[in-house]
């Protein structure tokens, strides 16, 4: 049964829009680095139903670590053990990757604590080319790349002799779900995957604009790679809306209450987190990470989705593809970025059942 139809491609283009930078607007001046703190002169979010993105557990000790992916490329990471931890016993552990554009301290280190308060040791990253992991031009789009960061995450865990290397599950949210489901079909020490709100980028590039649009995309891209290599600024494009001005229908008003608001934000309002460089953000319409999905089997994979949020699609379309064991969970009433930090909706009960079943021997 073919998921995209014309009314929810047209919704799902504004999404990809808005939030994640397909296309739309554009942004010349460069992206500043988000400081990791909460913003108190920014607007104050609709902090309801328990959104609680900068969490902090008293039951977690955290600390900042760094690891490297098979490319050399450093990246930033937040390692969380439960506290009372005994390190000469081996514990099974969990990766947790953050939405598209987002940094660790966006949604990511939220569901890591909260994992580890379940007696597992996690660790949170930032993708290669944002926050405080390396990778030139900033905000740069290698979906490969991303999905490699998975990998490495799970390198470094293995790394940590308390870690038991045989049950090592993975969490990716919005996007990351995706990255996560493309890596776990080539590494098979990720042994449970679950994804949350997942957007599948290749996909809601390849889907959000007819193929007129499309040429013209790739046309103005090429044209802006040639003027680039000649020394021309770098130029950013869509991603969530930088005011509340901008942000002109419901979609966009979730992405902007949450990034650009005290509820999530780690930056300047004014900075371009969220916003991708425009000559790499074509590299989406190469990605594939459902194809080959059954293969993932007999390791289980679950998606949990939001039941008003437009992404619930991809994850739909996941489901329908993977092989046993599998589950699809709809949250009720819950829209895609509720997901990210609205702890009175994110079923963490759900999760801690999922992963104590396969990491749990």
């Amino acid at each position: 049964m073919k998921i995209f139809k014309l009314t929810k491609a047209i919704l799902l283009g504004s999404v990809l829009t808005l939030a994640m930078g397909t296309a739309g607007t554009v942004f010349a001046a460069a992206p500043a680095q988000p400081r990791i703190m909460a913003d108190k002169t920014l607007p104050k979010g609709d902090m309801s139903r328990g959104a609680d993105n900068f969490y902090k557990s008293i039951q977690v000790e955290g600390q900042a670590v760094t690891f490297h992916n098979i490319y050399n490329m450093r990246i930033a990471g937040n390692l969380f053990l439960p506290k009372g931890l005994d390190k000469n016993k081996k514990y099974p552990a969990i990766v947790v990757g953050h939405p598209m554009g987002a940094v660790k301290e966006q949604s990511a280190n939220l569901y890591a604590q909260k994992m580890a308060e379940q007696g597992y040791i996690t660790v949170s990253f930032d993708l290669s080319f944002w926050g405080g992991s390396e990778g030139q031009p900033r905000n740069s789009v290698s979906p490969d790349i991303y999905a490699e960061d998975y990998s490495a995450a799970v390198d470094y865990l293995d790394s940590l002799p308390y870690v038991d290397r045989n049950n090592i599950g993975v969490i990716g949210i919005c996007a990351g779900g995706g990255y996560a489901v493309s890596e776990a079909k080539i590494d098979t020490r990720m042994k449970a995957i679950a994804t949350v709100s997942m957007v599948d980028m290749g996909a809601a590039a390849r889907f959000s604009q007819d193929p007129g649009q499309q040429r013209q995309l790739l046309e103005k891209t090429a044209a802006q790679r040639d003027a680039e290599y000649a020394g021309a600024q770098r130029i950013y494009v869509g991603g969530t809306p930088d005011t509340a001005a901008e942000a002109m229908d419901p979609m966009s008003q979730e992405f902007y209450d949450f990034y650009r608001t005290s509820r999530g934000s780690v930056g300047d309002i004014k900075s371009h987190t969220t916003h991708p460089t425009m000559t790499s953000n074509v590299k989406f319409i190469n990605f594939y990470p459902f194809q080959g999905i059954e293969t993932i089997a007999p390791r289980p994979l679950l998606f949990i989705a939001g039941q008003k949020a437009v992404s619930v699609m991809f994850s739909q379309d996941a489901y329908a593809k993977a092989a046993e064991p599998k589950e699809l969970y709809i949250v009720p009433e819950a829209g895609h970025v509720d997901l990210y930090d609205r702890t009175e909706l994110i079923p963490f009960a759900k999760l801690t059942a999922f992963f104590d079943k396969y990491l749990r021997h």
